[in-house]
């Protein structure tokens, strides 16, 4: 590795960096100096052009913290020349975005471009025509070493990048950051995988699941822009404080226009202020209730008890009651959604009447067939047959009606299960009600049952694990003709109604085609504390493979004894806080007060998850509810045994355990007062 002095190559590159920068900044400038006046036609085409160009200058920012190239690839020959051709070799920067000079010709190259896979994907076995890869360091937005690799030269062995690894250790301050400079082979191929199939990722805790994730929707955009732009592209996490810590990551990479959004965001047709049991929770979020839900809407079809006599002028047409049922049969057995079988049967009973006009000499056109199915007579009979029903009046009506969901739900849920949905206190209406998560998603059921749900391009579902056969369901839908990235890990799963299986779980969301990918080596959490984590594996997934570090550094790692309570670990955050980089404080939700007054008696700011941390202040106070998907520098858990039992079981406890045990990056502490989990020792 070279480092700065009187280095002739680092100088090159540096001035190489100085004036891909000012190419950059010559690009914003003509985007910014372009004059729409005469290109738009009128002030709504001036609107979305504006737009576009403000898109266009935000996505042409220059950082200056973020290196603007990362790599450079040397090939032996031109790509896509013919090597017997023997086209001589041509060298070019990978980086975030594509940046080029007044002439036209690439400065970087956009890390997603086919000309760059190389630089993740070349290896000694397979050079793939580079003969050189070159890495950089940066110490902010300073460029201070780089690293050769030289692919074809059979004298040099292979060895672990110290970059990278360097790279990967770089302390954390502030929101996640992208991996697009630290990209592994086994991740770029998910990151690479078509927009036409699914992908499922199944990752332990630190590798690189979430970011391959979004990296995969940078990749995306970058290779169907025009189709996504069409039809969209959404990122679902846990929570708003893992959507905040994530949010940086996709703009970063240029991509400003991918929607984030949580699975209640989705469902949100009600105010939720209720909760469930979790028994209950459990069998309202039990696939089943798609059936429930199904008989309860079309048991409001009823077949007709007479015919409809329309009225036109002199003349009386009369659509017989055979006739009017043969209708409604068949747009029963043609399984369209519900409001859209109601808004073809007037048109129908009009065609009916059409028929009898024609055979009678006239020539009816389609207005007369408008005409007809807004006649008073054939709209009183679609409001007697196919009346319309509200989604959220429907579910209301399910859980406080003891004998409707009885009659529904017949063969489908047990006495026991039906008692245990149902509300102990009605409610008067739909907004007095007090919606729980579970009830939200049981209304975006009903919804999609009568209106079909607005499918997306692509959506990321992260932290799957944790999610109900009718969350899958929900978003499922939101993707019903594009495609879905599905990350989690079912060590993880936390809920009660975690899943299962992963082919379980895609079943659910309609995607069962998807291909199950696993990623096990860990890049983030160091040796000692994914070993000392993975011991609880046998008792929380046993089935599933542990994840190997492949980090250099075993990390930093205690276990300690705090016989003087909050006081060791207030000590244990001060001591960790000399160390550069970002510290959590992680413990039993319960137990999150007591720190947090203990903290302030000693004089340590610190802010919660979700909200950003500072130079000034690096600590965050984190229940362990809310860990999932977070990462620290340095980790202090406070009592494991309290992690465990603040959930509901213990196999559930331990899982949550597991999540808290992981989320560090350089070192964790362990402190405790009372005795470790049995399954740590």
């Amino acid at each position: 590795m070279s480092t700065p002095g009187h280095d002739d190559p680092l100088s090159k590159e540096r001035s190489h960096l100085a004036a891909s920068r000012s190419a950059l900044r010559a690009m914003r400038e003509d985007v910014e100096s372009l004059d729409i006046t005469d290109v738009t036609a009128n002030w709504v085409n001036a609107a979305v052009l504006e737009a576009q160009i403000e898109q266009r200058i935000k996505a042409l920012a220059d950082l200056s913290e973020t290196p603007l190239f990362f790599g450079r690839l040397d090939y032996l020959h031109a790509p896509g020349a013919e090597q017997a051709e023997g086209g001589e070799g041509e060298r070019f920067y990978v980086g975030r975005r594509h940046v080029h000079d007044a002439d036209g010709d690439p400065m970087v190259i956009d890390w997603r471009a086919p000309v760059s896979q190389p630089f993740y994907r070349a290896s000694k076995k397979d050079p793939q025509d580079v003969s050189l890869r070159r890495r950089f360091g940066y110490t902010g937005g300073d460029l201070t070493a780089y690293e050769d690799e030289h692919l074809l030269d059979p004298a040099e062995a292979a060895t672990t990048s110290r970059l990278l690894q360097k790279e990967i250790e770089r302390p954390r301050v502030g929101p996640m950051r992208d991996i697009v400079a630290t990209i592994q082979p086994e991740q770029d191929e998910i990151v690479r995988a078509g927009l036409s199939g699914s992908v499922c990722v199944q990752g332990g805790p630190g590798t690189g699941k979430t970011a391959v994730g979004l990296h995969r929707v940078a990749y995306l955009l970058y290779a169907h822009r025009e189709r996504l732009a069409r039809t969209g592209t959404l990122v679902i996490g846990p929570n708003r404080s893992f959507l905040h810590y994530i949010e940086q990551v996709l703009p970063a990479l240029g991509e400003l226009t991918v929607r984030q959004a949580t699975v209640d965001d989705l469902v949100a047709h009600v105010e939720v202020r209720g909760t469930d049991e979790a028994p209950t929770a459990v069998i309202k979020g039990d696939a089943r209730m798609a059936e429930v839900l199904r008989r309860a809407l079309y048991s409001h079809v009823t077949p007709p008890a007479e015919g409809v006599v329309v009225v036109r002028g002199s003349r009386r047409w009369r659509v017989p009651v055979y006739e009017l049922e043969e209708i409604v049969r068949e747009l029963l057995a043609r399984d369209i959604r519900y409001g859209a079988a109601r808004e073809a049967l007037p048109q129908r009973i009009a065609h009916a009447v059409l028929v009898q006009m024609e055979r009678a000499g006239e020539a009816p056109d389609d207005r007369v067939q408008n005409a007809v199915a807004r006649n008073a007579a054939v709209k009183a009979l679609v409001k007697s047959v196919w009346p319309q029903v509200d989604p959220a009046r429907l579910v209301l009506r399910l859980l406080t009606d003891a004998d409707f969901l009885a009659e529904h739900a017949e063969g489908v849920l047990t006495g026991d299960e039906q008692k245990a949905v149902l509300w102990v206190k009605p409610a008067r209406s739909v907004k007095s009600a007090r919606w729980s998560p579970a009830d939200a998603v049981l209304i975006d059921e009903a919804t999609d049952l009568i209106e079909r749900t607005h499918s997306l391009g692509h959506v990321v579902l992260d932290e799957a694990q944790d999610l109900s056969p009718m969350q899958y369901r929900a978003v499922g839908r939101r993707c019903t003709t594009g495609s879905a990235t599905v990350l989690g890990d079912l060590a993880q799963g936390t809920t009660p109604w975690a899943t299962r299986s992963w082919e379980e779980a895609l079943g659910h969301l309609g995607k069962g085609e998807a291909v199950v990918e696993e990623l096990t080596a860990g890049f983030r959490v160091p040796t000692d504390v994914i070993a000392y984590a993975s011991r609880l594996l046998p008792h929380i997934a046993p089935g599933l493979t542990p994840v190997a570090s492949i980090r250099e550094n075993p990390g930093f790692f205690d276990i300690r004894t705090a016989d003087a309570g909050p006081a060791d670990v207030v000590a244990a955050c001060r001591e960790l806080l000399e160390r550069e980089g970002s510290v959590g404080l992680i413990a039993a939700d319960a137990r999150v007060p007591e720190l947090a007054a203990a903290l302030a008696a000693a004089g340590i700011g610190h802010v919660g998850p979700g909200e950003e941390t500072t130079h000034a202040t690096r600590l965050t106070l984190v229940p362990a509810s809310l860990a999932k998907g977070l990462e620290y520098d340095y980790v202090v858990l406070d009592e494991p045994q309290a992690v465990v039992d603040g959930e509901p079981d213990e196999r559930t406890g331990l899982r949550r355990l597991y999540v808290a045990l992981t989320r560090a990056v350089s070192g964790l502490v362990v402190t405790h007062t009372t005795g470790l989990p049995p399954q740590l020792t």
